[in-house]
C-alpha cells in the first residue's frame, strides 16, 4: 500500500484460493467446499486460465428438494433431508459445467481497492475473483477488505 490513499485490489487481495478444475464434478466440488471451508471455489481449466466462479449455494440448490411439496403430502423434515442427501448421491457425478458462473463479475489486481469494495457490497457478495490476462491471480473479499481496514487505523 502505499501513503496516498491509492491501495490496490493486489495489496489486500488472497493469493491463495480454493480452485477447481471445470471437467469436475459435483462430488470433487462438494468435498472442495467442506475442506476448504470456502462459499465460491475458482474454477479454472487445464492451463489454469479463469473459467468462472462455483458458489456452494448452487451445488446446494441443485439437490434440495421443494421442502414446502414434502411437508403438504404429509412428509416430515427429517424425510426432506433423507431426500436431499439420496438426490445428492445420485447427483454427485453431475459435472459442475452447468452450474459454473461463467461470466462472473471481476476486478483486477491494478483496480482501487474502493471499486472492489463498491462491487461486493452493491451485489452483496462476499468474495470476488482477481484476474489478470485471462488468468486467476487471487480473489479479493469483505474480510480482506476489513483487514486492510483495521490496518490502516
Amino acid at each position: 500500500m502505499n501513503g496516498r490513499g491509492q491501495t490496490q485490489v493486489k495489496d489486500v487481495m488472497t493469493v491463495r484460493t480454493a480452485r477447481i478444475r471445470h471437467n469436475s464434478n459435483l462430488q470433487h466440488a462438494a468435498e472442495l467446499v467442506a475442506m476448504s471451508n470456502v462459499s465460491d471455489l475458482m474454477v479454472v481449466d487445464d492451463d489454469d486460465g479463469f473459467c468462472g466462479v462455483l458458489s456452494e449455494g448452487d451445488i446446494l440448490r441443485t439437490a434440495l428438494p421443494d421442502i414446502d411439496q414434502i411437508l403438504d403430502e404429509g412428509g416430515s423434515l427429517g424425510d426432506a433431508f433423507r431426500i436431499f442427501v439420496d438426490k445428492g448421491r445420485a447427483l454427485s457425478d453431475l459435472p459442475i459445467t452447468s452450474l459454473v458462473i461463467d461470466e462472473p463479475l471481476i476486478v483486477d489486481p491494478d483496480d482501487h481497492v474502493a471499486r472492489a469494495a463498491t462491487v461486493l457490497l452493491d451485489r452483496q457478495i462476499r468474495l470476488l475473483p482477481v484476474v489478470k490476462d485471462g488468468t486467476l491471480v487471487g480473489t479479493v473479499s469483505r474480510a480482506d477488505l476489513c483487514r486492510a481496514i483495521v490496518g490502516t487505523l
